[in-house]
């Protein structure tokens, strides 16, 4: 087939630039090298990531995934040029909910979608994700970038994440025992996390017609700032705790997308509920800020923010106090702030009615 030179296109015509995908895989290698864990099978460059589970380790393994993106925060960090963290939120927002099903976890993998290939952007998102990995303990095996020209605006991108963990069958949680009398301790969020960002957008940009610049004096610095606190990476501190028996852990609830109301149902059997009162703990200024920014109510908050509790232990009473004192001493701020009671799977927040 003869082909006229005046009517030839290539691959990079239509905005897709090859050389500066393989320039950005060169980028991210030693930063992907760093979260190797000894059951990884070759490197980056493959088609898929492999792993080898030691299932000599396990009497009864069971594998737990999860996947997740960033949300609409990532409108913030185009706004400040800034991307080093948005990584770290991607690896959380998976990582965490394989935690709370009682599992360490093992690998994760990142999926990048980018209007116009920029190596230096690509490479500082995924050294975020390859920072977030080390934190977690989990190897970074793979992921993916597509160059998806026209699909979106030039500097924006949308990423998501898959994690993998392991956990032995019997220590799988929530446990089906969780009864009236267990105890809710709270861990402390770094802030918003991931969740919540349409709405935290409408009120900071659009109602109140703030920029990411706009200093706020009960935030101690720029809104932008504060917005782009990264989501808090739980697995090693939580890990520790469940790693022998009888710790008195019955279940765990990341905080994320739903808040309260949604979040804590979904560990809870029948004929169960729980009570939590926020005056057990030091609800965060920029919660309440765009609470008074947006006149949003009460249980409007509790229903799509964190409040300042990025995960929820559901403790059996008794050992309470044991779990407690063990987060406390590696200086973490846990916090008794509720109980389970008897009911239908809802959640009460003392002084709010919805």
């Amino acid at each position: 087939m003869t082909i006229s030179p005046e009517s030839s296109f290539s691959y990079r015509d239509a905005g897709v630039d090859i050389e500066a995908g393989n320039r950005s895989v060169d980028a991210i290698r030693e930063a992907v090298e760093s979260t190797r864990r000894a059951e990884v099978l070759g490197g980056v460059g493959g088609f898929g990531g492999l792993f080898a589970l030691d299932a000599s380790r396990y009497r009864d393994p069971v594998l737990v995934s999860g996947t997740d993106g960033v949300g609409t925060k990532l409108q913030v960090a185009f706004m400040m040029g800034r991307h080093g963290t948005i990584g770290q939120d991607a690896v959380a927002m998976c990582a965490n909910d394989v935690l709370v099903q009682g599992a360490e976890p093992l690998f994760f993998l990142d999926y990048l979608a980018v209007g116009k290939l920029d190596p230096s952007q690509v490479a500082e998102v995924v050294r975020g994700v390859a920072a977030a990995c080390r934190e977690s303990g989990c190897a970074l095996i793979g992921g993916e970038t597509a160059e998806m020209a026209g699909f979106y605006k030039t500097g924006e991108y949308d990423i998501a994440g898959f994690c993998v963990g392991v956990a032995e069958r019997e220590r799988l949680l929530p446990r089906a025992d969780i009864a009236p009398g267990d105890v809710l301790v709270g861990l402390p969020s770094s802030g918003l996390h991931s969740n919540g960002f349409s709405l935290v957008r409408k009120i900071c940009f659009d109602h109140k017609k703030m920029t990411v610049e706009t200093q706020v004096p009960e935030l101690g610095g720029p809104l932008g700032e504060e917005l782009l606190r990264p989501t808090r990476l739980y697995p090693k501190i939580v890990l520790p705790l469940l790693s022998g028996t009888g710790h008195g852990i019955r279940g765990m609830v990341h905080v994320t997308g739903g808040g309260f109301y949604d979040n804590i149902p979904r560990v809870l059997p029948e004929g169960t509920a729980v009570r939590v009162d926020p005056k057990n703990w030091t609800i965060p200024p920029i919660f309440t800020l765009l609470q008074r920014w947006g006149n949003v109510a009460d249980a409007e908050m509790f229903r799509t923010f964190n409040m300042g509790i990025g995960l929820i232990l559901v403790v059996e009473a008794g050992r309470v106090a044991s779990v407690i004192g063990e987060l406390r001493a590696r200086g973490e701020d846990a916090r008794e702030i509720g109980a389970v009671v008897a009911g239908g799977r809802e959640v009460h927040i003392e002084g709010i009615s919805r």
